[in-house]
């Protein structure tokens, strides 16, 4: 796992005999940084400089980072990675990227039918053209397209959240509940069609201080949203179906947000048999500014008094068809999901059915009596 040297990465590992441990990164190596000034990663984010805190805090080396991440997942007798936070809510904000967004309206349109899509991918296509590359969400540019749509009978809901004045902000995953890097991450049975999404991944304070990022992969059921999208639940939280990591990289004089704005995420997809899906997302074609996100998120209207982290949507809505002509792309069983990034690094997890990854049991009363028990609370 490459890493750039001078980045402040924060994480969090399973400690066999012990349970989960805070961890920085050192030249090369994972140290327990877990104390009774910070026993969980939320308490990091809350400080005023957490990268300082997480350069000088004391602390126990672990081991190389490329052992430990080689482990595996879910072995409770040897270390591994974990998703980098624990008590903070996990969001997200979706279609944030007006051109992806017309992927969630074929969804919709086709009821998630896969057979139906190609027909009105061109139908949009022929409507609207390139007008929504680098539209801004609810400017007067973005009202015409709306108009435009509406003419055509393709106005949606979808729409209306990817370039009307409000962004979508919903639950992705529950406290604790997100798996780490070289975990599985789960599809609902119940689903047909559906496919990863890289995202950038915001840590966020308590305050609506935005502190550091990683990477994420908003698993999606487009057959399940695409039925209705009162089914975005039952669509996106699922056992194993968030992944964040490997790392939070805290914000220093090395690395901030305006890196997370022109940031270039790159996506492989290989199967067992062989395939392979490329693909990409930019979040200089967001549009949404990261900062309008979070605002929109917490404030007098809503607050996270341990903070949250915030999926910021994604560029990339794969068309290329895998099996059956017409019907685009959907993962099968066994698929090797990598994203990455030059800056926060390689996010990798393997797709099975949310029935068959282990139950998530360790919640948040086991996380409480596992730092009780160890005299850090």
């Amino acid at each position: 796992m490459k890493l750039e040297a001078n980045g402040v990465f924060l994480g969090r590992i399973w400690q066999p005999g012990v349970g989960p441990a805070v961890v920085s990164l050192r030249d090369g190596d994972l140290w327990d940084i877990t104390s009774t000034i910070a026993p969980v990663v939320r308490d990091i984010a809350e400080m005023d400089n957490p990268a300082a805190y997480v350069q000088s805090a004391p602390g126990v080396k672990v081991g190389p980072l490329a052992a430990i991440a080689a482990n595996k997942v879910g072995d409770l007798t040897r270390p591994h990675l974990l998703a980098p936070c624990d008590m903070q809510a996990v969001k997200a904000c979706g279609v944030t990227f007006a051109r992806s967004m017309v992927e969630r309206v074929i969804e919709e349109k086709a009821a998630g039918n896969p057979a139906k899509a190609e027909a009105i991918r061109a139908k949009i296509a022929q409507a609207i053209g390139n007008s929504l590359r680098n539209i801004k969400a609810g400017s007067p540019e973005a009202a015409q397209v709306k108009a435009a749509l509406i003419e055509e009978g393709l106005w949606s809901q979808y729409l209306e959240v990817g370039i009307g004045p409000d962004a979508e902000v919903f639950s992705k995953a529950q406290t604790l509940s997100s798996m780490g890097t070289g975990a599985q991450v789960g599809l609902h049975p119940i689903s047909k069609w559906n496919n990863p999404e890289p995202e950038i991944v915001l840590t966020v304070s308590s305050k609506g201080r935005i502190v550091g990022a990683a990477l994420g992969n908003d698993v999606n059921l487009r057959d399940v949203e695409g039925r209705s999208a009162l089914l975005l639940s039952k669509a996106k939280d699922n056992n194993a179906s968030c992944a964040i990591g490997p790392f939070i990289r805290l914000f220093d004089a090395s690395y901030g947000l305006d890196d997370v704005r022109k940031a270039e995420l790159s996506l492989t997809v290989t199967g067992e048999d062989g395939y392979v899906l490329k693909g990409h997302s930019s979040m200089k074609e967001i549009s949404r500014d990261p900062e309008e996100l979070v605002r929109q998120t917490v404030g007098r209207h809503h607050q996270y008094p341990d903070g949250f982290m915030l999926f910021c949507g994604t560029l990339f809505a794969p068309t290329e068809d895998r099996d059956v002509k017409g019907e685009g792309f959907t993962h099968k069983l066994g698929d090797v999901v990598e994203i990455s990034n030059d800056r926060l690094g390689t996010l990798t997890n393997v797709v099975r059915l949310s029935t068959e990854c282990a139950e998530w049991t360790f919640g948040m009363r086991e996380l409480m009596r596992n730092l009780a028990g160890r005299g850090l609370l």
